[in-house]
């Protein structure tokens, strides 16, 4: 087996769990080879003699910020060839403060409309909706995706706004409730791929808690993706 070397990259709102997401894919990570590391934010990037000897980036990092040599180091090293992948805000939601994060990504989360406002209590769950993730005629070839039909969660479901060069392996379309402002539906990329430079990106929406990345469809996506992205 050949060795390889993975970072993980986490930290930012404590709410997606970005310790107990990331812990749950290093064992997936170790048995295939890969020795990891775990920062507890960007910082790394900015060593651009590590990083080029990164063959994966796994980023869960939401809401925070990323200093200029820290996003310079990162767009450099997946330029030169380092993968990286990631699911929901940590990485479609991770450094509102840089838009050329935005550009490198190709997919930032707008929005999750949640509940009937009668049904809200305040809490995460506000936002929690039953969606279906839908597959692109793409995914049933592509390695990521492959013998995985349309699924069903109920979590948060994410308003993406995106560019047209990401490549889409699934999508979920957010429905027009009675008290919705919007008057028709959006469909939102929900997992996608980009290839930026020598570097391969992988993107997946769903992932808010562990129960979710615990689904099996989820599971199996992100963990192949991870494999898909690396160099």
């Amino acid at each position: 087996m050949n060795h390889k070397n993975a970072l993980i990259v986490r930290g930012g709102w404590d709410g997606h769990q970005p310790v107990e997401a990331t812990n749950l894919f290093i064992p997936h990570l170790e048995a295939n080879g890969y020795t990891v590391r775990v920062e507890e934010g960007p910082a790394v990037y900015a060593d651009a003699g590590y990083m080029a000897t990164v063959d994966l980036l796994v980023q869960c990092n939401t809401m925070n910020t990323i200093e200029r040599l820290e996003f310079e180091g990162l767009r450099a090293a997946i330029e030169a060839g380092t993968g990286m992948a990631g699911w929901h805000g940590g990485i479609a939601d991770s450094y509102r403060n840089n838009s050329d994060y935005l550009h490198l990504i190709g997919g930032q989360f707008a929005c999750h409309p949640g509940k009937h406002p009668d049904e809200r209590t305040g809490g995460q769950g506000d936002n929690y909706v039953p969606y279906t993730v839908n597959m692109a005629p793409s995914a049933a070839t592509h390695p990521i995706t492959e013998g995985i039909g349309d699924f069903e969660l109920t979590t948060e479901q994410y308003w993406v706004l995106a560019d047209s060069y990401i490549d889409v392996l699934a999508t979920t379309t957010q429905k027009v409730r009675e008290w919705d402002p919007w008057h028709r539906e959006v469909t939102s990329p929900a997992i996608w791929t980009r290839q930026w430079g020598k570097g391969r990106i992988f993107v997946t929406t769903p992932g808010h808690h562990v129960d979710i990345l615990q689904n099996s469809n989820v599971k199996t996506i992100i963990e192949r993706g991870m494999l898909w992205a690396s160099r």
